[in-house]
């Protein structure tokens, strides 16, 4: 189901200047449809909060609820939230952990790799489908595959915040000239 939703608005969201980060069915008997955004230009990494504002997300959920409304996906009644990435986003897909290279991050394995599950430190990018990560416990480099990471998120740091304030300064100079 959640391919269907994306597959279903992508496209507008692209049209729309924006890249749909990711979409999240919550449970429940009324359940939360979650979709996440970030502005996209093709540009740099944007580790703020992706460029959106209260008003893009406004705007996203009333011409997504209109797409939904036709297809019709999720049977029965449901909540739709929209939302940035936020600065500690999660990193879903493997072009993640090229453009916030050098950012520190948690990975968590589905199954163990040498013997361990959980991953903490700085992404060094991938090479052939394997996301690479100095560890902040010994500095040594790990490789994980990528389709064994059950999850993966930037952790807060003072020089992603750095770099968030950099991102949105940047943002404001484009928009004011």
């Amino acid at each position: 189901m959640i391919a269907a939703i994306e597959n279903l608005i992508g496209p507008t969201l692209e049209a729309m200047g924006f890249r749909l980060v990711r979409v999240h069915i919550g449970s429940g008997t009324a359940p939360t449809l979650q979709i996440m955004v970030e502005r996209w230009d093709g540009g740099p990494a944007d580790p703020g909060d992706g460029g959106v504002t209260a008003d893009d997300c406004a705007h996203i959920s009333r011409t997504v609820s209109a797409i939904l409304d036709v297809a019709d996906p999720i049977p029965g009644h449901y909540t739709l939230e929209v939302s940035s990435p936020g600065i500690d986003r999660p990193l879903v897909c493997l072009e993640d952990y090229d453009r916030f290279a050098g950012f520190e991050a948690k990975v968590e394995t589905a199954a163990p790799v040498d013997g361990r599950k959980r991953f903490r430190g700085a992404l060094q990018g991938t090479s052939g489908g394997r996301v690479r990560i100095a560890l902040a416990s010994s500095g040594e480099a790990v490789e994980l595959p990528f389709a064994g990471i059950a999850s993966g998120k930037l952790i807060l740091t003072d020089a992603l915040v750095a770099a968030s304030l950099n991102a949105r300064e940047r943002r404001v100079r484009e928009h004011s000239t």
